[in-house]
């Protein structure tokens, strides 16, 4: 009886110790044991000589292997995992399979992709991205255009002065901007379209934004949540139509025939290939085409039987697709041998008893050679998310917040510079606004009776003290004006008090650059009237009587002390 060593089918103890059958071992070994027992037969195992189950050469027609030692009546059965074929059917007799199986495709499980620290942007594609970029930019630019164009988006900014309109658009390119990315982050904005021509745009904008977002999030879900395993053949199809990936079969095998044989295209495409890269693709046993396997880019075509035991043993290979064809192993026979029916009933009995099921669960599902994989089960939870998954979200905020910060110093720097180049303009303005407001207190002074100079006199003297201690530069119309012109400090010493009034260090809670202007500050309207910034009541007008004097007087003593009895004049 001859046999071939195939892992688990046929295997062997090489100790001193084993000899004659003793030294095989397996599931055909244990399934010809249990025949031999029901049938009633001794016999002799041993080793074809040279180690192939039995193919026909194309070209001379004869065969070898298992099947070319029954042809010549060398052995009286063959056993292992032989595949029932229609060629050696033709030579030699075959008993019931007592195996079913198919063609199947060995490959090395795809290692799963590394997490990456921007994987939250995976959900996406990088033109999608672009895409999306450039649309934010477009809307922008047409909202700014449109809105410019609308009489409807221009407002009076001063809506109570008549006298002085200042017409305004709430678009300006700084606001339309904002405006599409508050309604991308699906955040809103306090900008609201008037016209009809900018809320078609905004609503089309609106539109895409939800179905983006949208998609974006449902696939991030998946992407985050869901552990992908892609491989990049699904089927013998994909094997076939790709060139990056080897891929073959047992040389002088059933399967080695099944495709020299076929007559689909898919099939005959796949043999020319391995025909071809004979050297490559063909081994000449089932452990060199798993070691290829291993070493990745390799598919090896097999019988499902044996796949499904390297599978169960081995976690980092897997089957590619389903069944290619369906045949099953048998025990081989020379033509007319009278040994093949009653094996057959004998096989037929030992399925319907589950024997050969059992040793099936043995040898292929024991618990203790079979490796863990992970379940793919429906109901495991989800894999949590790590800071590889995640970590890009932290680095984008992080690098928001220090562009806003070197913002916030450049928005200081300039406002300093700018508060700078003021201050030399109202240092100017100063002197001449000093010496123009003593002119019109001593023309009052000079024109008035000289019985009344006694009185003005002392009321002059308190308006030149209010003019020395109040005397402020002011800028025409709207400048703010103060008895000296505001101390200019370092960059470093302004930012180090912005920073003590947000720590609330002082006792004030007025602003440091507020603290350092006058208490009571005025506001020259066109260079005529003298105002009052707190009660917005003229206290001096240029051209003035001495009775206007008298009352201006007046006010000013009883702002500066109120405490104090009325003035001589007053009274």
């Amino acid at each position: 009886m001859l046999s071939l060593k195939e892992t688990p089918y046929v295997m062997m103890h090489y100790g001193k110790n084993y000899t004659g059958n003793e030294r095989f071992f397996g599931f055909c070994v244990d399934i010809l044991e249990l025949i031999a027992r029901d049938v009633g037969f001794d016999y002799i195992l041993d080793l074809v000589p040279d180690r192939k189950y039995g193919a026909q050469d194309p070209f001379s027609g004869e065969w070898n292997g298992m099947v070319a030692q029954l042809m010549k009546y060398k052995a009286d059965l063959a056993v292992g995992s032989m595949t029932i074929t229609y060629a050696r059917e033709s030579v030699i007799d075959f008993t019931k399979p007592f195996m079913n199986l198919g063609i199947s495709i060995l490959f090395k499980v795809p290692s799963s992709p590394a997490s990456r620290l921007f994987s939250f942007m995976n959900p996406l594609a990088y033109d999608v991205w672009i895409y999306v970029l450039a649309a934010y930019f477009l809307v922008s630019f047409t909202i700014y255009i449109v809105a410019k164009l609308s009489p409807i988006e221009w407002r009076d900014k001063y809506a109570c002065d008549k006298k002085n309109p200042i017409i305004t658009n709430q678009f300006t390119l700084a606001n339309s901007f904002w405006f599409t990315i508050g309604t991308l982050m699906q955040q809103g904005s306090d900008i609201n379209p008037k016209s009809l021509s900018t809320r078609i745009v905004s609503a089309i904008w609106w539109f895409f934004t939800l179905i983006i977002i949208a998609s974006y999030t449902a696939n991030l879900a998946a992407f985050l949540t869901v552990e992908r395993m892609i491989t990049p053949i699904e089927n013998a199809e994909d094997l076939a139509s790709q060139t990056e990936i080897s891929y073959g079969t047992l040389e002088s095998g059933s399967t080695m025939t099944f495709f020299r044989d076929s007559i689909i295209e898919t099939y005959k495409k796949m043999w020319r290939n391995m025909e071809n890269k004979k050297s490559i693709a063909l081994t000449s046993t089932y452990e060199e085409g798993i070691r290829r396997v291993n070493q990745g880019n390799y598919a090896f075509l097999m019988e499902s039987t044996m796949l499904d035991y390297i599978v169960q043993r081995d976690c980092n290979l897997t089957q590619i697709g389903g069944l290619l064809d369906t045949k099953g192993y048998g025990i081989a026979t020379p033509k007319g041998s009278p040994w093949r029916d009653k094996i057959s009933l004998s096989i037929l009995e030992l399925q319907e008893k589950g024997d050969i099921q059992m040793l099936y669960d043995r040898w292929w599902k024991n618990a203790g050679d079979t490796c863990v994989r992970k379940s793919n089960n429906k109901q495991t939870k989800a894999n949590a998310l790590g800071l590889d998954n995640i970590g890009g979200v932290f680095v984008v905020l992080f690098v928001g917040i220090g562009v806003a910060a070197c913002v916030a110093v450049f928005e200081f720097w300039y406002n300093y510079r700018s508060r700078k180049r003021e201050s030399v303009y109202y240092e100017k303005e100063h002197n001449a606004i000093e010496s123009d407001m003593t002119a019109m207190a001593l023309s009052a002074f000079n024109f008035a009776d000289s019985t009344d100079k006694e009185n003005i006199g002392e009321g002059h003297t308190e308006d030149q003290y209010f003019i020395q201690t109040h005397k402020q530069p002011c800028k025409h119309v709207t400048a703010y004006c103060c008895t000296e012109p505001p101390a200019q400090r370092s960059l470093c010493g302004e930012m180090l008090d912005e920073f003590r009034y947000a720590l609330r260090c002082r006792d004030s809670h007025r602003r440091p650059a507020l603290k350092r202007r006058c208490p009571t500050c005025h506001l020259f309207k066109d260079v005529k009237e003298f105002m009052d910034i707190e009660t917005r009541t003229p206290t001096y007008v240029r051209g003035s009587t001495t009775n206007d004097l008298q009352i201006h007087h007046t006010q000013v003593k009883s702002t500066i002390e109120p405490q104090t009895s009325p003035s001589p004049i007053a009274l």
